[in-house]
């Protein structure tokens, strides 16, 4: 029996949706893309939100933004993404 790590949730409306944003001449940086940091943001209740490829670029940006430095220690899960150390 094969046990799949996760299966996805995917319906018609996010394919087409997916399917739009192909469509548009501008695939990286759209307004899709603002749309979305701007509801994230208003979800989160802050009042900016930034949106990031991939989580190793996502925590990159939180590494540096939080100014952690050569004598700050940083403590991870065993189970973690381990370009996270090269992030560090």
């Amino acid at each position: 029996m094969k046990i799949p790590l996760a299966r996805p949730d995917i319906t018609e409306s996010e394919i087409e949706a997916v399917a739009a944003v192909l469509r548009m001449p501008q695939l990286a940086l759209g307004p899709k893309l603002e749309s979305f940091e701007e509801k994230i943001a208003e979800y989160a209740g802050v009042r900016y939100a930034v949106a990031a490829n991939s989580g190793t670029s996502a925590l990159h940006l939180i590494v540096r933004s939080m100014e952690i430095g050569e004598a700050d220690e940083v403590i991870t899960a065993s189970f973690c993404c381990l370009l996270l150390s090269c992030v560090l």
